[in-house]
């Protein structure tokens, strides 16, 4: 009864039942059906954290190095151990999630914005015979060539054309999965284009620019809100490879990849710990951002939550 009156009295107020309540519902409930799931997703909250704080938690400076204490194991005061450099590594660890996580982010929500304008356009004007539909078909032939490419040999050689820094490995991981996300707003904007509320847009005398900007591309968002979960762990495993080889950020700046490649040398000798312990992190954060991936496709598919 009072719940009724409650809502009564919020639609005479002019605030009609928000869908904002109802997919914090829907997930509430998703969450608690799917707890390891959740926990995954809380995990990558975690990170997501650290890639902001970290280096404010780190109980020693992770970019300045004791040699004194040179691949020292884990104790209470280091509980990952030291470096064969003195670095303490979880330290390290705690401040490797700005870089790592940062250039994974930047460089997927560029390819996003890419993705998302071009892919739109490419796929409304498909099959014309407009300036507009010459310039999609030309843009897919680009994103051909580009995916014939192993995608690893291509980012090393994006990053070893302009240098290595974390500036050059962002401007790479952009460029390998704008074909991606180009393709996948390109398929859902041709099935887009033939619904009712398209034609109804155009009745109503709607520019083409308009239709695409208010009615196809909001529209899209939801695939690509998946991809990019899964992408940002693609990324961090990209950066971390580029940083194994050299190739990516270097030290002293804190990088997970850069730390497992300066501790791979040391396993034969018995000191394990310089890279077992960020290759770990490497893993769980792959992993806890696939579960995000998975928790947005049933959470914006009704479809997928069965």
């Amino acid at each position: 009864m009072t719940s009724t009156a409650s809502t009564a009295s919020s639609a005479v107020a002019g605030f009609p039942p928000r869908p904002r309540a109802r997919r914090r519902r829907a997930a509430a409930r998703y969450f608690r059906a799917h707890k390891l799931t959740a926990f995954w997703v809380a995990l990558a909250g975690v990170f997501a954290v650290l890639a902001f704080v970290g280096p404010l938690l780190a109980p020693h400076d992770p970019e300045v190095p004791d040699p004194s204490l040179s691949l020292t194991g884990p104790s209470l005061s280091h509980p990952f151990g030291v470096d064969a450099s003195g670095f303490d590594i979880f330290s390290q660890t705690l401040a490797a999630p700005r870089t790592d996580l940062g250039i994974a982010i930047a460089g997927t929500l560029i390819a996003l914005v890419l993705g998302l304008v071009l892919g739109t356009l490419a796929g409304y004007y498909q099959g014309t015979r407009s300036v507009q539909g010459v310039l999609g078909e030309s843009l897919m032939r680009v994103a051909d060539i580009v995916q014939a490419f192993p995608i690893f040999i291509l980012a090393l050689g994006l990053v070893a054309m302009r240098g290595p820094g974390a500036t050059n490995v962002i401007v790479a991981l952009a460029l390998v999965n704008f074909p991606l996300f180009l393709r996948l707003i390109r398929s859902e904007t041709l099935a887009l284009r033939e619904r009712a509320f398209v034609d109804a847009a155009r009745a109503a005398g709607l520019g083409d620019l308009r239709i695409v900007l208010r009615h196809l591309l909001p529209n899209a968002l939801a695939p690509a809100a998946v991809l990019v979960s899964v992408n940002i762990g693609f990324g961090m495993l990209l950066t971390a490879g580029l940083s194994f080889i050299g190739a990516g950020v270097r030290p002293p700046t804190p990088e997970l990849g850069a730390m497992v490649s300066a501790g791979a040398s040391t396993i034969l000798t018995g000191q394990w710990w310089p890279a077992v312990f960020p290759g770990i992190v490497i893993a769980l954060i792959v992993l806890s951002f696939a579960f995000v991936g998975k928790a947005a496709e049933a959470l914006l598919d009704p479809r997928s939550r069965a």
